[in-house]
């Protein structure tokens, strides 16, 4: 079963691009992960926020501990302004199936 996580990352003023080149040299290598399906970047005002989906609970977990993402927020610790928060979220599909929920 898929796991779908968002996670929100608030950051400190003046950090965006710190912020937003470290997390794209992480892409890359985290889109070569086992099990990833979709790991995209979204960014607004003092925040940067992942949507993620992976194959399972298994590849999240091998994810949670991979060298892109523990090198990605050694660099960005010092610009967040808080705790990330980290969610795993159920999709409620509903409507267009087509639009209502992500693709497996």
């Amino acid at each position: 079963m898929p796991v779908v996580v968002v996670a929100t990352l608030p950051i400190k003023p003046g950090s965006a691009d710190a912020v937003r080149e470290a997390c794209t040299r992480a892409i890359a290598a985290v889109h070569n992960e086992p099990g990833c399906d979709l790991y995209a970047l979204h960014e607004g005002e003092n925040v940067f926020v992942f949507v993620e989906q992976w194959a399972d609970d298994d590849a999240l977990k091998t994810h949670s501990a991979a060298p892109a993402v523990t090198a990605m927020f050694g660099e960005i610790g010092e610009h967040l302004d808080g705790a990330p928060d980290i969610r795993i979220v159920q999709a409620v599909p509903v409507g267009d199936p087509a639009k209502g929920s992500l693709r497996h």
